[in-house]
Formats: structure tokens, sequence, C-alpha cells
């Protein structure tokens, strides 16, 4: 006569057979779980300041394109220059040669962004369609972004060993 142990007849085997783990799906689950919580951690980490001086070179490439347009279609001489530190009105860079109807911001969004213009006092935006490549480099604290143009193309950010 066989004995065998509790639980251990042939029905019950075949029952427990089967591997204890994890199914596909709900492997796939907790990595998109995973992952998105890595994305939400990543965009919160996100320094401030580069994303601020980001911000400040998205607007004023978007500015000089509108200006460099308006100075091809009225065919005025426009210049980007920055204003005098002591400035009595507050201006932190001008557009010259543009009508008074075109009213363009002579500020920077946030307090501590500078720029410069390397080998040059003012930016040229027009009335050539064709100009000489320029760039200009904002700062804020630490950080900076080069926007650059070569002449032809609309100003926008550059790896350093890039611009013109």
């Amino acid at each position: 006569m066989r004995m065998s142990a509790p639980g251990n007849s042939r029905a019950a085997l075949r029952r427990g057979s089967r591997s204890a783990g994890f199914t596909l799906i709900e492997v796939i689950v907790v990595m998109a779980l995973i992952a998105l919580g890595t994305a939400v951690v990543a965009l919160a980490l996100r320094d401030g300041t580069q994303g601020r001086l980001d911000e400040e070179g998205a607007r004023l490439s978007a500015l000089l394109e509108s200006a460099r347009a308006e100075a091809r279609a009225s065919g005025l001489t426009v210049h980007w220059a920055l204003a005098d530190a002591a400035a009595s009105d507050g201006a932190h860079f001008r557009f010259v040669g543009l009508p008074q109807s075109a009213a363009m911001p002579t500020r920077w969004l946030g307090e501590g962004v500078s720029a410069e213009i390397p080998g040059a006092r003012a930016l040229v935006l027009g009335p050539e369609p064709v100009l000489p490549a320029q760039r200009v480099v904002l700062h804020l604290e630490d950080r900076r972004v080069v926007l650059a143009s070569d002449g032809l193309e609309p100003f926008g950010p550059v790896v350093e060993s890039d611009a013109p």
C-alpha cells in the first residue's frame, strides 16, 4: 500500500505545477509605472536657472526674427543694441531703427539676465536679405546660451563650437 503525504495526490500536483510568478502584463504595467515616475522626477529636477535662460533665448530669437522681418518689409536699417547700464527708462536692450508703431520689448523677462555681442556693438537686422554671421551670448549666474545666425537662417541656440 502506497502512502503519500497529505496534498501530494496527482490532482494536487497538477494544480500546483503552475509556476508562481508574474504575468507579462503585470511586468509591463510595473515597468510603465517606473518609467512614468522617473520622467516626473527628471522634469521636477530640471535646473531652474537654465530653464529661465533657455526661455530668454527663445524669446530673444523670436524678437530678433520679428524685427528682421519688419526691417525687410519696411526697407529700414534696424539694429539690436544693448542699453547702457545707466539707462533712465530701465531698458536692457533696444531695437534701433524700427518705427514707433512697431513697439518691441526692451527688458528681459527675469532679473539677472545679461547679454554681450562678441565683436560688435549691435546686431544688424536688415533690410538686406543676406546679413553677416552674428551672435549674442546670454548670461544668467554661471550659465550661458549662445544665439547665432549665419546671415540667412534665423537666430537660434547653438553649441559654442558651432557658433559663427
